[in-house]
């Protein structure tokens, strides 16, 4: 008798690896032609930027955050570590949704009203979204673990600090 592999077993599915994403897709190219191409008349100013910008769009992933760079000229470089990531969303517009492509925001409590990072040309972002949140919770879990066991320990110091008064004055009362 056969039985299908449960969907909700991770086991049986493969691991998604965030460090295979080191640029966009290269519809991204298409998508920023389309875009340039609405602005008519605009269209060299519009997308010599964005062929650049795609030309140099670079991702990494390590244990310790996210980076994205890009540019000739101006050289522009972001790095997020997971314990800053406060939200994380897949936007796309009705362009990139028929070309198959989806943003990513990633926003942190830097106090800025829009996305700190914008992952761009990613298809099938949800494995990516899911990475990046269960990075971002086990940043926060470590950090809350830490501050249990400080509170711990602080609590312990306390009751050996109280003890030690205790047999003090014990020991003065004593004499």
């Amino acid at each position: 008798m056969h039985s299908d592999p449960d969907p909700s077993d991770n086991a049986t599915l493969p691991a998604f690896d965030a460090t295979t994403i080191t640029r966009p897709d290269d519809s991204l190219l298409v998508y920023y032609f389309i875009i340039s191409m609405l602005t008519t008349i605009g269209f060299p100013i519009v997308f010599v930027p964005l062929f650049i910008r795609f030309k140099t769009l670079q991702y990494r992933f390590d244990e310790q955050g996210v980076s994205m760079c890009w540019g000739y000229f101006f050289r522009r470089e972001v790095y997020l570590t997971y314990a800053r990531l406060q939200d994380i969303h897949v936007t796309r517009n009705i362009i990139e949704r028929w070309m198959g492509l989806a943003k990513l925001p990633i926003q942190t409590a830097s106090g800025a009203s829009g996305a700190t990072m914008k992952i761009e040309g990613i298809r099938n972002p949800e494995p990516l979204r899911d990475f990046l949140y269960l990075r971002m919770r086990d940043v926060n879990d470590e950090i809350e673990s830490d501050a249990d066991l400080e509170s711990e320990s602080t609590e312990l110091l306390r009751e050996i600090r109280d003890e030690l008064r205790k047999q003090r004055s014990q020991r003065e009362a004593k004499r």
